[in-house]
């Protein structure tokens, strides 16, 4: 069925995209308790050996041995808008994508759109920029979208699948972190508040800059750091959260987490925003889902959960490494642009927990 604009819509003065959506980036993702309920009673059959990675621990992609030296590793992530620049949706929406790969230690090597659009409601020019958007983070990362798929849908969604090439022995699973690992996070907190900030319309012009110029910085670092000795496991942290990304962590590789609060970078504005009560729907969702599993000491302030339950839109890369590689692995960081990444935490042996100090 295809969907008619509101009365009075007049589309060549198209409506705002994040007003189109019930929910907007990686704030989407279906909460991580409700997901496990779903797959649940799925059966895992038996697969291939040559398949490394599947889905058992949530990894970030899919992983399948051709030979010695190569694995193709595979992903898909699509979204609806967080952002009402066609542009920047398609950019930060690639950009997403193309971060799972990096979380494994892959090279892209091309990437197919998945696009649903209201088609009688957004105009064809804001369409094509969207999937501008989406090229110009695929040609920065030096590849290209070399086809994909479309729907007419009620709300416009825009996303990836993305294809790309691994040595084995590079690999990074979710599941390799050893105890006595240092974490790394390589992005600031925050993207979700200030989504959140964005469509309550009190996102400044400095703020909404600071939500691009993250959400649109390719993780392909991942790459360089897969090859660093003492580098054990990687992620990126989207939409579960620090919290839900790292205890996939710990719940792949048995080992609790502890983390330090004032060691975490953010986004500058995400205290105030928080404050006036900019706080994403899936970070309640996100919360209700782990949140048995994470103690936060009682000092902190109640913004702590909602900060650390927030859904990162092409978040960060979380690394586990021995603590000799901290400091090459901040090197590479830092050398990459990525000027807030920095020391957040260890793991230990013990149930899998985190403990927010």
């Amino acid at each position: 069925m295809t969907t008619q604009p509101p009365a009075g819509t007049d589309i060549a003065t198209p409506p705002r995209l994040t007003s189109l959506a019930h929910g907007g980036g990686c704030g989407c993702k279906i909460a991580p308790g409700v997901l496990s309920e779903l797959l649940r009673d799925v059966p895992l059959f038996p697969a291939s050996t040559d398949l490394l990675v599947g889905r058992e621990t949530s990894d970030d992609a899919a992983v399948y041995r051709l030979n010695d030296d190569q694995a193709i590793v595979a992903t898909t992530d699509f979204f609806m808008p967080i952002v009402d620049d066609p542009f920047d949706f398609g950019r930060i929406a690639a950009t997403n994508a193309l971060s799972d790969l990096y979380a494994m230690g892959a090279r892209p090597l091309f990437a197919l759109a998945i696009v649903g659009m209201p088609i009688n409601i957004l105009p064809h020019d804001v369409i094509r920029a969207i999937l501008h958007g989406g090229e110009q983070a695929c040609a920065d990362a030096g590849i290209v979208v070399a086809g994909g798929h479309s729907i007419d849908s009620v709300e416009p969604i825009y996303g990836l699948a993305a294809i790309g090439v691994v040595d084995p022995r590079h690999l990074k699973r979710n599941g390799d972190a050893q105890p006595g690992d240092v974490l790394v996070l390589g992005k600031p907190l925050g993207v979700g508040v200030y989504s959140s900030a964005l469509k309550k319309g009190v996102l400044d012009d400095d703020g909404y800059r600071q939500m691009i110029d993250a959400t649109t910085r390719l993780n392909s670092i991942g790459t360089r750091l897969a090859t660093i000795p003492g580098v054990h496991a990687m992620t990126d942290v989207t939409g579960f959260g620090l919290l839900g990304h790292l205890l996939e962590v710990c719940r792949a590789s048995h080992l609790a987490a502890t983390i330090d609060s004032a060691r975490l970078p953010l986004l500058p504005q995400t205290f105030d925003l928080l404050q006036r009560g900019c706080v994403t729907g899936a970070s309640h969702r996100n919360w209700a889902s782990y949140g048995a599993d994470v103690r936060l000491d009682q000092t902190l302030p109640d913004d702590w959960q909602a900060l650390l339950s927030d859904p990162q839109t092409s978040g960060g890369l979380l690394i586990s490494c021995a603590p000799a590689a901290v400091d090459s692995v901040i090197t590479a960081f830092h050398g990459a642009g990525f000027a807030q990444a920095t020391v957040i935490g260890m793991l230990r042996a013990g149930t899998p927990t985190v403990d927010v100090r």
